[in-house]
């Protein structure tokens, strides 16, 4: 019995569900220090993604070494990311997530909205501290790109997120073949009317890296372009 109030590691189980993990970030969680934890797999395809181990690898850490790591940055730490391929995916990830909580870290998750059950779960349980939602495209490109159907479950995580109070950000990633100035703006259209305000990352694709599809080069063609409206502020990065 622990009369002490100890966080408890549970023996290192067979599974694995962890590709990898950054240790130490100040870009990913903002204002706050940071390691990120890589789920393996995703339910989505993205011709532009440039993590093709992990959302088709396998899994290479448990998530009681993780435990036992975060142990180690304790008050050195404030948070933990959950990132991927897709971390909604794992059977037990409310479990894994109230651990890290238990240890006094603040969770961002980084998702695609494919699971919007497992989303309303966490922010139920006060789960969450912040959330990255990765903004594909609209549905006229949206199963060209992610080799998905998966657009509506995406809009119902948007409209969770919008309903609950939990701080979250838009992304999308940009390359130049898939996605025009147009199409970004009529998605800056979908959500202003959805009644979205705050902040919209557009995310430039990085050249030269293996992806999923082998695309062309990228080019910049927003750079310079204002496209911020009075509720959604545009930001580049990369």
């Amino acid at each position: 019995m622990n009369t002490n109030n100890e966080l408890i590691l549970p023996k290192e189980s067979a599974a694995k569900p962890i590709y990898s993990l950054t240790p130490f970030t100040l870009l990913d969680y903002p204002h706050k220090s940071a390691c990120i934890l890589w789920f393996a797999g995703c339910n989505m395809r993205c011709l532009y993604c440039y993590n093709p181990e992990i959302v088709l690898g396998k899994g290479t850490i448990s998530f009681e070494k993780v435990l036992a790591f975060l142990l180690t940055r304790k008050n050195l730490l404030d948070a933990v990311v959950f990132s991927g391929g897709e971390c909604l995916l794992h059977k037990n990830i409310q479990e894994l997530i109230a651990s890290v909580k238990k240890m006094g870290f603040l969770v961002k998750i980084d998702t695609n909205g494919s699971k919007p059950k497992i989303l309303q779960e966490l922010i139920d349980q006060y789960l969450i501290d912040y959330v990255a939602l990765d903004f594909k495209a609209l549905p006229s490109h949206f199963e060209k790109i992610t080799v998905s159907e998966l657009f509506q479950p995406f809009q119902k995580s948007l409209h969770l997120l919008l309903e609950s109070q939990v701080p979250f950000e838009v992304r999308t990633t940009v390359h130049s073949d898939l996605i025009c100035e147009k199409e970004i703006r009529l998605m800056i259209d979908y959500l202003e009317n959805n009644n979205y305000i705050g902040d919209y990352y557009l995310q430039y694709f990085v050249n030269g890296v293996t992806t999923i599809e082998k695309l062309g080069y990228s080019f910049r063609e927003l750079d310079g372009k204002n496209l911020s409206t009075e509720n959604i502020q545009v930001h580049y990065r990369g």
